[in-house]
């Protein structure tokens, strides 16, 4: 199976993800600006891929001589909140007194730890959710994508869908289609069609009457950062939905690598929060949807309070320990 984001023959090579679920096709990435832009429309998204895109772009800048650390900080601010860029970006510079080729060799090795690790993440996860809910056949939410798209080629979240699929103990999957741009309808539910797991699209306000009907064991979702004290930032909805599933009893349950945990910040008060067009609200597939003229308040991301996740998983285990 290719892998969401890979190098080959001296470029970056991505699954373009703002083509799914209509066309399959792959981009090539040349220069540290192509890089960027597919960063910033989407095309790369998903903390694990963005660790791997800052390495890969360090990459690009080092091959390209001339000013490598500036454009390393370039990638790195191209989206502010998912940690695993800038941790990409860094990891992969500090090799540069070593040379070209070194840094490449530490960006490949970060492709395949990658998946290493988000696979042991989501095994352990797996076990921890069938410990909350019984070892049976389970009704799973999930929100935005945390499956092979948002990683080099396993999945956080998602990836425990793929476990306990493996053990017989997936029902079925409810996906929110995550407004405003709609990532669980385009990209995780053509992950499970792929996959050949049973799914329906929900509206993410329906999550919540969902619960109330008695029609989820447990929510997954994945991480963009993770504060030290467990308060996790990740894609906007995020928060309600955790809200929702303590109101209801159900088992809110967070995966991530070890990556994703930024021990710099105490807290999630402190953790920059992207905020992104108004056009994505007010425009539907480039078609107007709100009056001429409107604003909108569109942050990517939310923060939910450690108090309110049941577990959260990395690969070494539950964090905080």
């Amino acid at each position: 199976m290719q892998r969401t984001i890979d190098w080959m023959d001296g470029s970056v090579v991505i699954i373009d993800q703002c083509a799914l679920p209509g066309t399959y096709r792959t981009l090539r990435l040349d220069t540290v600006d192509e890089l960027i832009d597919a960063i910033a429309r989407l095309a790369i998204r998903g903390a694990p891929a963005l660790g791997a895109a800052g390495a890969l772009g360090v990459v690009l800048a080092a091959r390209a001589g001339g000013a490598v650390s500036e454009e390393a900080a370039r990638v790195a601010k191209a989206r502010p909140t998912a940690v695993n860029l800038s941790w990409g970006v860094a990891r992969a510079l500090a090799k540069l007194p070593e040379g070209v080729d070194a840094v490449l060799a530490e960006a490949l090795e970060m492709l395949d730890e990658d998946e290493r690790t988000n696979r042991e993440a989501s095994r352990l996860a797996s076990e921890v959710v069938l410990d909350l809910c019984g070892r049976r056949p389970l009704r799973l939410l999930t929100h935005c994508n945390a499956g092979r798209l948002a990683t080099v080629g396993w999945g956080t979240a998602l990836g425990v869908v793929w476990h306990l699929q493996a053990g017989g103990f997936v029902d079925s999957v409810l996906v929110d289609e995550t407004r405003p741009l709609l990532q669980g309808a385009r990209l995780t539910a053509w992950e499970l069609a792929e996959a050949g797991i049973p799914y329906r699209v929900l509206p993410d306000n329906a999550a919540a009457a969902a619960m109330s009907r008695g029609l989820v064991d447990c929510v997954l979702v994945g991480a963009d950062r993770i504060a030290a004290n467990g308060d996790v930032a990740n894609k906007i909805g995020t928060y309600g939905l955790a809200i929702a599933a303590r109101h209801h009893g159900i088992p809110f349950v967070v995966v991530a690598p070890q990556s994703t945990v930024d021990y710099s910040i105490p807290g999630g008060g402190s953790i920059v929060i992207e905020e992104r067009s108004p056009a994505e609200v007010t425009h539907l597939a480039g078609v107007a949807i709100a009056p001429p003229g409107a604003d909108a308040f569109n942050p990517a991301f939310d923060v939910t309070p450690a108090s309110l996740v049941t577990a959260l998983i990395t690969e070494t285990g539950p964090h905080p320990a």
